[in-house]
């Protein structure tokens, strides 16, 4: 019987555990590393991949691209779904540094809990993301191709605008820059900002009561830091929906634990849609977010059966 094979295909020099624990409890036999890779390595890889196998063979092979450079994974992306030929394929699954399925799940339960208490979801909605690493570029994506108008919010001056608005445009998102390393800025972002979402370091407290108080329009706000102290004041890590009071305002919060939570259902169901798809499944976080939601969806209707 023929195995079910993972190759993990990553610049760096090792790959994640948690990416390879949950593979194998999704469903694969294999999980094979191959580190140091570069995009220019990967169409002959895939191809390997794909003749030492029968065509239409795609469910027992798939290609997972990780790493912490998002850029990069976006390319390498691109070079596995060129490299197939005809009815030779594998499945492709990019999700580099969790950044893919984190930003899903973020987004999702915004839209989620904006629908749920104020009828209507991101579609007309001022984002303010705060960090502009790979879960702040996806996620402020992910918001524009909902409807949002996004602000990716600077906080440090190492932060690099140029190479984060190149990997925006390459999604055709339309993201605004702003700087966020003041106090006086971060009033400034919160004053129009209907939802706040912080996807900075661990360990650090982005917003803190003072610029809080000053967020008038604030409904939501969603936290991606399970290392106290939080990176928005108020928020709990287990947070769902959660009605937080802060300086005299009042938002919905939606802690990590609640994203975490929603971030592993879509990785282990993105493997098992790999195993399973009835054509080759290509997933980059745009698939990432449709899987959250249907996750979500179920969710509802399940909590609706039982009532």
């Amino acid at each position: 019987m023929s195995k079910r094979i993972l190759y993990f295909f990553t610049p760096g020099t090792n790959i994640s555990p948690f990416d390879v624990t949950i593979a194998a409890d999704a469903g694969f036999d294999m999980v094979v590393p191959f580190t140091g890779i570069q995009p220019e390595h990967v169409s002959a890889m895939v191809q390997d991949a794909i003749f030492c196998r029968p065509p239409k063979r795609f469910n027992d092979t798939c290609i997972f691209i990780g790493g912490r450079d998002v850029h990069l994974a976006t390319d390498m992306f691109q070079y596995a779904k060129n490299a197939m030929v005809g009815d030779f394929k594998v499945g492709v699954f990019a999700d580099p540094n969790g950044a893919y399925t984190t930003s899903a799940s973020v987004v999702a339960l915004v839209e989620q809990v904006l629908k749920e208490k104020f009828t209507n979801g991101l579609n007309g909605r001022t984002i303010a993301v705060f960090g502009t690493g790979p879960v702040g570029l996806c996620t402020a994506i992910l918001a524009v191709k909902q409807g949002a108008k996004a602000k990716l919010c600077q906080l440090t001056a190492d932060d690099d605008r140029k190479s984060a608005l190149r990997f925006c445009e390459r999604y055709k998102a339309n993201v605004e820059w702003v700087s966020a390393q003041t106090h006086e800025e971060k009033i400034d972002v919160l004053q129009d900002a209907d939802v706040a979402i912080c996807a900075a370091r661990a360990g650090v407290r982005i917003l803190n009561t003072s610029e809080l108080s000053h967020a008038q329009k604030l409904l939501v706000v969603a936290d991606t830091n399970a290392v106290p102290p939080s990176g928005i004041a108020g928020v709990g890590v287990q947070d769902m929906g959660v009605s937080v009071e802060v300086a005299e305002r009042s938002f919905l919060s939606i802690g990590p634990l609640a994203i975490g939570n929603l971030k592993y259902k879509v990785q282990f169901g993105l493997y098992q849609k790999a195993l399973q798809n009835p054509d080759a499944a290509l997933l980059d976080f745009p698939e990432a977010f449709e899987y959250a939601l249907s996750v979500l969806h179920e969710r509802a209707l399940k909590k609706a059966q039982q009532a």
